[in-house]
């Protein structure tokens, strides 16, 4: 079952926002779309490439609209939402297409408003339709979703959760400082600044450790302590969970009422706002995964991506809403889940990939009993940086993938310079997923290294976003992509119907 993850109150300012987003949408019809995904999916990629393409005349084969002929004009208007940051998209494309960098990953929430005029396939919808559409994509780290489900967690529920992760697999060898350090100190001793701080420092350090590239994991809340933004330092941030709390009530004056009470302003001073401002506003929603890299790490990083998506499926309000009700509530009707970095693959391994994603979906899904209405699976890649080869080797043709890593990358002890091109056989994904999955319940059961030994022997390596050819002008007409137009057409495709 789902959180319950409001108040009474959030639903009547929820309500009263939904009131006058729908009466605008009266006049000039939206809809908002959600971008988010777990550390390193790439949604600022993913946002610079699909507005790039609408508005260049990208190749988008399967967004109807768009091939179709019946989209006029596409334009970036004003945001509606003079409070939010700005998304800098010419920021991130004169990145990704002009110094063939990585633009830097999102830190906090931003918008961008991008508006198509259409004419609508139904000749009848035309005699009522103005014709026009606003996509309002309101950009945020995934980290803030994973902290919704605390809304429905008291302190005693957060503490309990957090250790017991914190004393399983690799993270019991990464939490032995923190865990110490609170052991040490007292739940009931007096509460002090001091203590809090070392406390929230040595919690910080270890939620880090966690999430670095040789780990990969995923279930890391709360969220604003790896970007903590403009509230470093803040009370809100400096808490800590305590492991193996008594029984009964936190003594008045102890550090266990101390971390209770910051835990419970974090709770209503950065999530409640996130939720009830933002999130509770949003009409369709994707989510970005990185699934190779958790495949690379091994089946304990699988495992806790697994949990990470069924934390973020359990936060959606999933289903449709009737004309009326859908002024006062609000549901998110489609949600995509997209394993992204497609091209570090072959294509003969992109169904493998979206097979192994679904496989993971829909495992957490059934955890939380969540239905898969107006969920879909994909795997993609927002910008290709990647063409596909053949080479031969020892008499075999092996299928390769040719690009130019990022300096500093390297495969069996080659450091690359990030200026050579250069070809990769990234090895074979299963052709059934339950190969790897059995690896994780194996891992889940015994935490044995044979369970490692079921993954795959696979070499991922990062690469430079690819060199575009220019008009006369300069412009750079399109970037290269796998199945963003599908993306496209699930997401938007009937809005523009």
């Amino acid at each position: 079952m789902a959180p319950i993850l409001t108040s009474f109150k959030d639903e009547a300012l929820i309500a009263l926002d939904n009131l006058a987003d729908r009466a605008s949408g009266l006049v000039n019809p939206s809809v908002r779309l959600g971008v988010t995904g777990l550390s390193r999916a790439g949604k600022t990629v993913f946002i610079s490439s699909l507005v790039h393409n609408l508005l260049n005349g990208g190749r988008l084969p399967v967004f109807e609209p768009v091939r179709s002929g019946r989209v006029s004009k596409i334009r970036l208007e004003p945001q509606p939402d003079d409070a939010v940051p700005r998304f800098q998209y010419e920021d991130h494309i004169a990145a990704l297409v002009r110094d063939r960098i990585w633009p830097d990953s999102t830190r906090a929430i931003s918008q961008l408003r991008i508006t198509l005029d259409y004419e609508s396939a139904s000749g009848w919808s035309r005699l009522f339709s103005p014709g026009r559409l606003s996509i309002d994509i309101v950009d945020y780290p995934g980290e803030w979703l994973l902290d919704l489900p605390l809304l429905a967690q008291d302190f005693r529920q957060f503490s309990d959760m957090t250790v017991r992760r914190a004393r399983a697999g690799t993270r019991a060898t990464l939490s032995g400082d923190w865990l110490a350090l609170a052991s040490s100190i007292g739940a009931e001793t007096t509460a002090d600044e001091g203590s809090a701080r070392r406390l929230a420092e040595s919690f910080t350090d270890y939620l880090k450790a966690c999430k670095a590239d040789d780990r990969s994991l995923s279930t890391l809340p709360p969220g604003r302590f790896l970007m903590p933004g403009d509230l470093e330092g803040s009370p809100a941030l400096t808490f800590s969970p305590l492991p193996d709390l008594p029984a009964g009530r936190a003594p008045k004056g102890s550090l266990w009422a101390m971390m209770e009470r910051r835990y419970e302003a974090y709770k209503t001073y950065v999530v409640s706002p996130f939720f009830r401002e933002h999130f509770a506003r949003l009409d369709r929603q994707i989510v970005l995964i990185d699934a190779l890299q958790a495949i690379n790490r091994g089946p304990e990083a699988l495992q806790d991506l697994e949990q990470a998506l069924a934390d973020v499926l359990a936060c959606f309000r999933p289903g449709t809403t009737s004309w009326l009700s859908s002024f006062l509530t609000r549901r998110i009707d489609r949600v995509l889940v997209a394993a992204t970095k497609a091209d570090h693959l072959h294509h003969e391994s992109h169904d493998r990939l979206e097979r192994i994603a679904s496989r993971l979906v829909s495992r957490a899904a059934e955890r939380i009993g969540m239905s898969g209405a107006g969920l879909e699976v994909m795997a993609l890649a927002s910008v290709r940086a990647t063409r596909e080869a053949t080479v031969s080797h020892d008499g075999h043709t092996l299928p390769v993938i040719v690009g130019i890593p990022i300096a500093g990358e390297r495969i069996n002890g080659e450091i690359f310079d990030g200026e050579r091109k250069t070809a990769i056989f990234p090895g074979d994904l299963p052709q059934t997923p339950e190969v790897l999955f059995e690896a994780i319940d194996a891992n889940s059961a015994s935490g044995l290294p044979e369970a490692k030994r079921a993954i795959p022997e696979l070499n991922f390596v990062r690469f430079r976003p690819p060199h575009l050819e220019e008009t006369r002008g300069g412009l750079k007409l399109s970037v290269p992509h796998i199945r963003l137009d599908r993306a496209m057409q699930f997401l938007l495709g009937d809005r523009l119907a």
